[in-house]
């Protein structure tokens, strides 16, 4: 199955940066999306070298993508965008065909189909992303 998910000019400059300063030559985004949460989808990505077994890679506006089977068909139709506000940033994957979220949490909650990724997602190699002392 094709990734068939588009990127905001937004989400392919956060990704490019993400992908150009893990200091891993001609790394490639691995995404990893599961059902779950309150917005329908848990996920978390990282700089990788290489795709892990199951994973497929494809190039979306010109990026390098290493994603698993559950993460290709959940992926399938949506929009990527990076967003910012003044309390939170990260990755969001709008989908039009996700109904709203159910829960009580109105400052908090997203847009109906957007699920958020925040920065503190970020991994490299694998490993919990660590702030330097």
């Amino acid at each position: 199955m094709a990734a068939t998910f588009t990127l905001t000019p937004a989400a392919e400059k956060f990704i490019g940066r993400i992908v150009r300063f893990s200091g891993i030559p001609a790394a490639g985004f691995r995404l990893l999306v599961s059902p779950g949460g309150c917005s329908g989808y848990s996920s978390e990505f990282s700089a990788e070298a290489a795709p892990k077994d199951g994973e497929q890679e494809f190039v979306v506006s010109g990026l390098k993508f290493f994603l698993p089977a559950e993460s290709r068909m959940l992926l399938d139709g949506v929009t990527i965008d990076f967003t910012e506000t003044p309390t939170s940033s990260g990755l969001s994957i709008i989908n039009p065909n996700q109904a709203a979220c159910g829960c009580s949490s109105a400052e908090s909650a997203a847009p109906p189909g957007v699920a958020k990724i925040e920065i503190g997602s970020i991994g490299r190699g694998g490993r919990p992303a660590t702030l330097a002392s």
